[in-house]
């Protein structure tokens, strides 16, 4: 036999190569050949994740097995997602595109290396994939046809080199609408129904032109374990909504993705009948190529929206789907077309849609309009570019912010938000004195016009209950500034940062207990919380009287700040840390810790501690408290 001493066996095959790569060589060789060199880096990776393995890299082009075809498509899917995200950092000559064609077929193994038409129909159906596409053959086809959450387009038979017979070839389609559909026949078609076909297929490209790219980020749902989720899941639909991807490839465009991300976040988070996480926790995925999966399983939620602004003939296309990550399936998918100026516009079908999806129940009513600031565009740069520039250590930054919000509020005069933080400017400026070139008592009556503006325009604004609330606890008026968290809290029931702000007031009026329960809350609201967090609520117990919890708490401030080497947040830890441990009796252990905290700090002593706290205490006992703790642990105090 001609194959004696060969071993057969069958396999999937990838091929892909680069679309163009003459063309890139020719116009820039070094830039080509590094950006082919990382592009194969990131393929390998994403073989090997799918239980595959390179077989040959020749040119331009790359080579795969694997023993399951349905492993061989995913990965052919994840790669062009990967890739889509790579080339939407290079300008469009520089971007390098790939064609992905996958076979399953026999092969011969030689030596690690494989032959035979099962690879070589593997390269032809390569050659029928459109840039950053992935085709198919009829014998992947019916293996994957009812497994992955993907459609398919019949590309007809298709006589190609070297091979016998005709090849059947499948285009794969992504977008949700396709689901589960097969567009075409697949059997001898008629003139008439090839029309059809490329009727379908040009319709298919217009209706997936803004989805394609989107969703190729994220092109299946493989659904996530409640088992191996971060938090137990909430008892309420628990949604979040993941940063929108800038796809426009201008960076300038960033604020206005995160914009839409941000108001929509902000629209559910006051529907009390939903579990919503803070938009702060949901911008720790936007720089990252995640999965539904892995998303919800660190945030311990069910349902996740993601999104995608990009170019569309004059305008703008605005994606956006909900999914159940735990069900493994999409429940809603819409794109828009829209003007610069009207892209606002969708935001509150978004939400609405949002909230019919996940089946959540509204107190709102089915009418319902959320107020989600600005329409303006314009005005939304504006107010992006304000709280950039904002520091309340520095004049001229403050000076800067004032500008431009007060910028923002002559395009919008109704934007609350702008209002809000021209306040909580005025407020800093106030805290001063004369520094920043504004009398203190001008800007106390600049803030209070401002907060009275914001709240006026949006009785719901977070940020100037806030600011409020800090008011009134500054002017001694305790029960007024609780009382200003409570209403807030009622209005935004998933804002992370009220349920910390009451939680550390109630903790400084004497009500250890309730400041823990609502830190908590805020903290599972806000699962990638700030490190403050854990320094009041390690503070909070130690008021409580539960040290070894208090001491727990201070150890993961202290071990988050050495990882994030931030002095600041290991000061608090070492401070926390020997607060606790004086209360244990562990005088020594509490000692080293003072001595680390002055070691970065030197020349601290208590008496700056509780001149900045003895205003907040309600009760003087609690600070005396933890004075005579830090004394204890060495760090001195100046009568």
């Amino acid at each position: 036999m001609a194959d004696e001493g060969f071993k057969r066996k069958l396999a999937a095959i990838l091929s892909a190569d680069v679309e163009g790569y003459s063309r890139l060589m020719d116009d820039d060789e070094e830039a080509t050949v590094r950006t082919l060199t990382a592009y194969r880096t990131a393929i390998a990776d994403l073989v090997d994740k799918f239980r595959g393995r390179i077989v040959d890299t020749p040119g331009d082009n790359i080579l795969a097995e694997f023993t399951s075809v349905v492993d061989a498509v995913s990965c052919a899917v994840e790669i062009q997602q990967e890739l889509a995200e790579r080339n939407a950092d290079l300008p469009d000559e520089r971007k390098m595109q790939f064609r992905i064609g996958v076979n399953l077929g026999d092969v011969i193994d030689e030596e690690e290396r494989i032959y035979g038409d099962g690879v070589n129909i593997a390269a032809r159906i390569e050659s029928l994939s459109e840039a950053g596409g992935v085709c198919i053959s009829h014998s992947a086809y019916d293996q994957i046809k009812n497994k992955l959450n993907f459609g398919y387009e019949y590309l007809g038979e298709h006589k190609v080199k070297n091979i016998r017979e005709s090849v059947k070839a499948y285009r794969v389609l992504v977008a949700p609408e396709f689901e589960g559909k097969l567009i075409g026949f697949d059997k001898k078609a008629s003139n008439k129904r090839w029309i059809w076909v490329a009727a379908a297929a040009v319709v298919a490209a217009v209706v997936g032109l803004g989805i394609w790219q989107y969703y190729l980020r994220r092109p299946f749902v493989e659904p996530a374990s409640e088992e191996k989720m971060a938090f137990p899941l909430p008892e309420k639909p628990s949604v979040v909504v993941l940063p929108f991807v800038n796809m426009t490839g201008d960076p300038n465009k960033d604020y206005l993705a995160d914009a839409i991300s941000d108001n929509i976040t902000t629209a559910l988070a006051a529907i009390p009948d939903i579990f919503v996480i803070d938009r702060n926790s949901a911008l720790s995925f936007k720089q990252e190529s995640v999965q539904v999966k892995q998303v919800a399983e660190e945030l311990g939620i069910q349902y996740v929206v993601e999104g995608s602004l990009q170019k569309a003939e004059e305008g703008f296309q605005l994606t956006t789907r909900v999914v159940d990550a735990i069900a493994g399936r999409n429940l809603w998918a819409k794109r828009f077309k829209k003007d610069l100026n009207d892209i606002f516009e969708t935001q509150d079908e978004i939400a609405i849609n949002i909230l019919k999806a996940i089946h959540a129940k509204s107190t709102h009513g089915s009418d319902v309009v959320f107020n989600l600031g600005t329409k303006s565009v314009e005005a939304r740069n504006y107010f992006a570019k304000g709280k950039d520039h904002y520091s309340i250590y520095d004049c001229k930054k403050m000076g800067k912010a004032i500008v431009l919000y007060k910028k923002a509020l002559e395009i919008d005069p109704g934007y609350a938000a702008a209002w809000a933080s021209l306040a909580q400017v005025y407020h800093a400026v106030s805290n001063k004195g004369y520094a920043c070139g504004i009398l203190p008592t001008e800007a106390r009556k600049l803030r209070t016009d401002c907060l009275t503006k914001a709240l006026e325009i949006d009785s719901t604004a977070s940020g100037a209950h806030m600011l409020l609330a800090e008011i009134y606890q500054q002017d001694g008026q305790y029960e007024m500034a609780v009382k200003q968290l409570e209403d807030a809290i009622e209005k935004n029931p998933n804002s992370a940062e009220l349920h910390f702000k009451l939680g550390e007031l109630l903790g400084e009026g004497g009500r250890p207990k309730q400041a823990i329960a609502l830190i908590e809350k805020a903290m599972r609201l806000n699962p990638f919380y700030p490190w403050y967090y854990l320094g009041t609520l390690s503070r909070s117990y130690f008021l409580f009287e539960q040290y070894n919890d208090g001491l727990k708490i201070a150890e993961q401030l202290l071990d988050r700040g050495q990882k994030e080497v931030d002095k600041q947040v290991i000061t608090s830890g070492h401070w926390w840390c020997a607060v606790n441990l004086v209360e244990l009796g562990q005088i020594e252990q509490a000692q080293a810790h003072m001595k680390e905290y002055l070691s970065l700090l030197p020349g601290a002593n208590a008496n700056v501690f509780e001149g900045l706290y003895k205003d907040r205490f309600q009760n003087p006992e609690d600070l005396e408290r933890i004075c005579t703790a830090i004394n204890k642990a060495g760090l001195r105090w100046y009568r």
